[in-house]
């Protein structure tokens, strides 16, 4: 068959190379599953990958894209086959796995979610890995005792696709949301989503105490740093954060005392090998939780071809919700 285009990044001479590349079935990797991908999405990750900006890909060359929806094609394993709709989250795409931003992949089995029914290949990446990573914040909130009732559920990044999410799908399940976020002209955005209140980011965004006024039931970060830091001390007695993101950078300005004192949880969230039985369950759950109309208002469109572009925009926080990339354009 005639090639196709992906976005594949090499290391040239020493030099990260990323750029487009045509590519032919005998390039891609030797696993078992052909699919046709009709989606990917634009991720902080992919950012950092395809601008090379973080050290994601580890070994060359790469296809990027850590999200894929779309059509099985050829199946030799017998779980699968062809006409199947599936995606795939996670799981070391763009980073030790060939990954999304190619019209055709083949995938581990192991790799691979049934597409819910509840959704087409579009609203799956409408949703990817950053609304499947929300997901499981809230279950983990949830698993921590935290109820809708509790008090308030700080979220933060809420304007990016982790907190867009969240806000979301907490507001659907009764929560009281307040939504931090750097840019307050999103406050309407923030507000249509289910936001009950909005802070700008610098109120968390600052050195404090080891112990602040207790303010959170609950919290959903995707921003780490101070930002993390602040809203562990915020938190009240019982209460539990998921902290899922780095976009605030890595460190974690915080002491013992929230956590001895208060009783504070501090729940890690890790979406790229999460079981297969909690994805399902995750997914099992978005179907149900999430108000499609809020993921479209969430949602836009992208071609791959301005994916280098796109790539900059997410590392400078100026995208909104979630970008879905059509990886055939």
């Amino acid at each position: 068959m005639t090639g196709f285009r992906a976005f594949v990044v090499e290391e040239i001479d020493g030099t990260y190379t990323p750029g487009f590349k045509t590519l032919n079935l005998d390039d891609l990797p030797k696993e078992s599953v052909l699919v046709d991908v009709a989606y990917s999405t634009l991720n902080y990750k992919d950012g950092l990958a395809v601008t090379g900006k973080g050290k994601i890909a580890r070994k060359f060359p790469m296809v990027c894209g850590i999200d894929l929806a779309g059509t099985v094609a050829e199946s030799a394993d017998a779980a699968f086959k062809p006409g199947d709709q599936v995606l795939v989250n996670g799981w070391g795409l763009s980073e030790t796995f060939w990954g999304g931003y190619s019209p055709k992949q083949r995938i581990n089995p192991q790799f691979i979610t049934r597409l819910p029914k509840a959704f087409d290949a579009k609203q799956a990446m409408a949703i990817g890995t950053a609304g499947y990573t929300a997901m499981l914040c809230v279950l983990a909130l949830e698993d921590a005792g935290v109820k809708p009732g509790s008090g308030d559920i700080l979220v933060t990044g809420a304007v990016g696709g982790v907190g867009s999410v969240a806000v979301a799908l907490l507001a659907k399940l009764g929560y009281r949301v307040v939504a931090s976020t750097g840019r307050m002209a999103a406050a309407d955005y923030l507000k249509l989503l289910g936001a009950a209140d909005i802070i700008a980011r610098a109120e968390l965004d600052k050195p404090g105490r080891p112990l602040e006024k207790a303010r959170w039931a609950g919290v959903v970060d995707s921003v780490g740093g101070k930002t993390l830091g602040m809203a562990i001390a915020q938190t009240h007695e019982e209460g539990a954060v998921a902290a899922c993101g780095l976009a605030g950078g890595t460190d974690l300005p915080t002491t013992v005392m929230p956590f001895i004192l208060r009783g504070v949880k501090l729940l890690g969230i890790n979406s790229v090998t999460c079981p297969s039985t909690r994805r399902d369950q995750a997914w099992a759950r978005l179907a149900v939780d999430l108000d499609i109309k809020k993921l479209d208002a969430m949602t836009t469109v992208e071609p791959l071809s301005k994916i280098q572009a796109l790539a900059e925009q997410i590392l400078k926080g100026e995208t909104r919700g979630r970008v879905v990339i059509d990886v055939n354009k």
